[in-house]
């Protein structure tokens, strides 16, 4: 059995008191005070979140933007210099019906016109590099940063003036980045997250990660700083309806079928899946991702089942699944996204499967949340 991977803030959360676990193969902090008590945080001051995670992933030389731009779902020639992206990578098949699936999604920041910097999900880091470098032409070069780099997330209404006070630009939009120093080093700041608030994501060496952590928490009191945890991020995640990779995507879960569509170039000539998203996206998905707001005190997880309404039994037909489920700190309410049959509509009542009680649920457009990221 392998031994779990740690980032180079590991000891910082045990210190703290962090209870960790498993996530993908690392030992991450899941909480340190309390899920909601640090849900609360970010959407009302800042959290910051350890997310060294995920992978680091450079794809430089003549030729980079369009290798990528042949496999990756959006379209690159949308954002220059300086811009990110989110896109997907998916599976490519001879077989239209075996293809379309997601491998990862992720978020590319263009650098330089041949310059770009990739941030896969941690589990699928190692495959997508691994695809890049099958597929790379002579002269385009993918350098695996995983062990080089770490990635602390600064979010909250109240990141940017904390960003401010460490002498980093905190102006740029929303999906931009900007480059920095920290003791000396370059740190690049993205106006990037995932919670749904202002907030940045900082890319820094490794050498002064800890460093960085410990200069964020030690203001503390005058801007309201509060670790938080993987449980914190899933639960302001789901309220924005972001999906998760292994839950609301996958390798059986296409882009059309979660509602991604924004997110693939459809105009491109190539991209790995293209001809079965063409054809899925024209005869329409056997089944789409909704939300489900709770009407009782249900708190749906996933894998639940999800049924027509037939009273108040468990008698209906099954109609889908919970992907994501939680209770919502904001609304204080269960939530999910579902996978549905196409022929369930937004405004619809439900019934969900909660460990044998029927618990019923409205069908809505996500977020579940106002999002805040542009503000």
């Amino acid at each position: 059995m392998n031994p779990l991977k740690q980032t180079p803030l590991a000891e910082r959360h045990v210190a703290a008191g962090a209870k960790m676990a498993d996530f993908g193969g690392w030992e991450m902090p899941i909480e340190y005070t309390g899920v909601v008590a640090e849900h609360t945080a970010v959407r009302s001051a800042v959290g910051i979140f350890d997310v060294s995670h995920m992978g680091k992933v450079r794809i430089q030389g003549p030729g980079a933007v369009a290798f990528l731009n042949d496999l990756l779902t959006n379209d690159l020639d949308r954002i220059t210099s300086g811009q990110a992206q989110y896109t997907m990578l998916c599976k490519e098949s001879e077989v239209l019906s075996e293809s379309g699936g997601v491998i990862d999604d992720l978020i590319v920041y263009r650098w330089a016109d041949d310059d770009i910097f990739m941030v896969p999900n941690a589990s699928n880091a190692p495959s997508v590099v691994a695809a890049l470098r099958a597929a790379a032409p002579a002269g385009v070069e993918i350098v695996d940063l995983h062990n080089d780099l770490g990635i602390i997330a600064v979010q909250g209404p109240r990141s940017k003036a904390l960003i401010e006070s460490m002498g980093m630009p905190d102006d740029h939009d929303y999906m931009t980045m900007a480059e920095s120093k920290f003791r000396g080093e370059p740190v690049t700041v993205c106006r990037t997250g995932y919670t749904g608030e202002h907030g940045y994501e900082l890319v820094a060496p490794v050498s002064v990660l800890v460093e960085l952590w410990d200069a964020l928490l030690a203001r503390r009191d005058e801007f309201g700083v509060v670790r938080a945890g993987l449980g914190a991020r899933d639960t302001l995640r789901t309220e924005m309806g972001y999906p998760l990779h292994g839950q609301d995507l996958s390798l059986d879960i296409s882009p059309v079928q979660a509602g991604l569509a924004w997110a693939v170039g459809w105009d491109k000539p190539e991209f790995a899946g293209r001809a079965a998203l063409v054809a899925e996206r024209e005869s329409g998905p056997r089944r789409r991702l909704r939300g489900l707001k709770s009407m009782d005190r249900g708190i749906p997880r996933p894998h639940m089942e999800v049924r027509q309404v037939a009273g108040d039994a468990l008698a209906g037909a099954v109609i889908g699944e919970v992907t994501s489920g939680t209770f919502s700190p904001t609304l204080k309410q269960g939530i999910a996204l579902a996978l549905l049959d196409p022929s369930v509509n937004i405004g619809d009542e439900v019934v969900v499967d909660v460990r044998g009680r029927a618990s019923k649920f409205t069908v809505t457009k996500p977020p579940f949340v106002e999002p805040s990221t542009r503000t």
